[in-house]
Formats: C-alpha cells, structure tokens, sequence
C-alpha cells in the first residue's frame, strides 16, 4: 500500500511536545523523503488544569482532546510520552499505537541551582515534584528533605524552580534532553536510587485503527525491542490497576541476547512499606511477562496497598 503524502500529528502544544513532534518529522523525513506533515496542536484539560490530577481522572487529562482529534478526523497521527497514557485501560476504542520509537534515557535527574546533589541538599531543602512515584522514594531515600508540588511542562517547572518556588526539581532525564536543557542537570538518579514510572522515555505514535495508509507509513519507525519493554510494563500496570495516587514504579530491560526482565515496584505513598519483584520472560511473552510480576505482588499484598490509598 503506498505511504501517506500528508501525515497531520496532533500534539499537546507545549515545548516538550513539539519537540517530540519534530523528532517524529525528522525520522519521517528520513524513511519517506518527501512526505509533508503537519502539526495540529491541542492544549489538554491537563495542560489548563493547576490542581490535583486525581480530580480530572488522572493522567487520562492529558490525552483525552489528543484521542478525540485522532477520532474526529482533525488528524491522522498522535505522539505521547508513553508515561502519560493510562495503562489501567484500554485504549480509546478505534485507535492502536502504530509504533514505539527506541527508548530513550529513563533516568531522573536533579536539577538544582547551585548543582548539588540530593545527599548534599540540607535539611529541609524543598524538592519540586508532585510525582507520588517520586515522592514515596525521597521519603524514605532522602527524609530531611521536603517535596513542594510543582506541576506543568519541563520549560514552566525550570520557571518556578528559578521565580523560588522549590530549591530544586526532580525531572526526566529525557525530557530536559528533549528540551535542549541538560545543562541544567545537577545530578543523574540511578534506577536504583530512583525507579522510574510505567513507559519512561518512550514516545509512541497512536493512529486510528482504520488508518492502514499512516499505520504503514510510520509502522517502520517502531523499535522491537522497545516495544516488548513497553508491552511488559503496561500489561504490569494494567493488572495492578493502580490509581493516579498510588506509587507505582518498574522497568523492562530487553538484552542483546534477546533475553527480557521487567522490575515492578509499589509503594505505600509515605515510602515506608515497599513491594518489589523481578521476573525475567524465558518463554512467556512481554504481556504474560508483565502479567506474572503483577500477580507476584498481588500475592504479596499490592491490591489491598493500592486499594487504601485514597483517590
């Protein structure tokens, strides 16, 4: 089937996002010389919103104008940071992610003015996060230290760390490499230290199911291996069920040899009750895989930790 001559790619019209966009462009470009595309930017009711996620759905607030373009016809092609789809459901019914471009760094990072690190941080330093994820971790990692909710993109979170309102900010390594701003980096998180979410540093293309000219014109961007991490992780989340308040954490990790292990963990949001597994697939597949771990912490107490957390 011949490719598409237009690709339109609605996106959130923040700074992080088109950045994504323009990526999506230039390996387009590359494997399709000759294509147009164009951006069809929306802002979300996540985008607007200032307060608690969990009063809008949760991170379901930041895709929801994004799935009602795709579907509506006003274009032909989404790109999200796959952290930020719901994974504890389906996909909105009539779309498919076409691809998931190779991963990127999945790390956090500490941004702090002066470039100290967290254990150089003093007592009662503010923290800018309002990651639960994050929070739950620098409880326990870090309990001198404060966490001030700080939300919105990369570019206004830098903003408020510079007009004082954190002395620091934990962010995605990723994402301030998608901004231009690792400058700003005081200090790289291992994935020990600091586990990162469901998805981190993947960006993945959304078409409608129907769509098979675009489905094939960026089904070649996808990454293989990316997509078997990404396909553990979310079936991991998906039958843990968790909410936007409950702190959930894991990583895939396909090898070279082809090997895939997926690390879960979840967390009581004061950090101080921790459930963790590590599972590698041998014959199961990414989604049994990711299924295996949930059900492992299952068995351990993860409905009832999730259930008790309010939202």
């Amino acid at each position: 089937m011949p490719s598409a001559e237009l690709v339109r790619i609605v996106s959130r019209s923040s700074p992080m996002a088109l950045a994504q966009v323009e990526r999506v462009r230039a390996e387009l470009a590359a494997l399709h010389p000759g294509i147009r595309t164009e951006v069809v930017p929306v802002t979300t009711s996540g985008d607007r919103w200032t307060g608690d996620l969990a009063a809008l759905g949760g991170k379901g607030a930041f895709t929801k104008e994004v799935d009602q373009a795709l579907l509506d016809g006003a274009a032909d092609l989404a790109v999200h940071c796959l952290k930020d789809v719901p994974a504890d459901r389906p996909l909105p019914a009539g779309t498919t992610f076409a691809a998931h471009l190779r991963r990127d760094d999945i790390r956090d990072a500490l941004v702090h003015p002066g470039g100290l690190t967290l254990d150089q941080l003093p007592p009662g330093s503010r923290i800018g996060t309002s990651s639960v994820r994050r929070i739950a971790q620098l409880a326990v990692s870090h309990p001198h230290l404060e966490t001030v909710p700080i939300r919105g993109n990369a570019n206004s979170r830098l903003a408020k760390l510079a007009a004082g309102e954190a002395d620091a900010l934990l962010l995605a390594v990723s994402g301030l490499e998608r901004i231009g701003a690792t400058d700003r980096i005081s200090e790289i998180l291992t994935v020990e230290a600091m586990c990162p979410p469901i998805g981190a540093g993947i960006l993945a293309l959304q078409c409608r199911e129907d769509d098979t000219r675009t489905i094939d014109t960026v089904s070649a961007l996808g990454h293989h291996d990316t997509w078997r991490e990404a396909a553990a992780e979310r079936m991991f989340l998906h039958v843990l069920q968790g909410h936007c308040n409950s702190p959930i954490a894991g990583y895939a990790k396909a090898e070279p040899d082809g090997t895939l292990s997926l690390r879960g963990h979840v967390f009581t949001p004061d950090g101080k009750r921790i459930l963790k597994a590590h599972e590698w697939a041998g014959p199961l597949s990414p989604e049994d895989l990711g299924t295996s771990v949930a059900l492992t912490l299952k068995r351990a107490g993860a409905a009832e930790l999730i259930a008790a957390i309010p939202h």
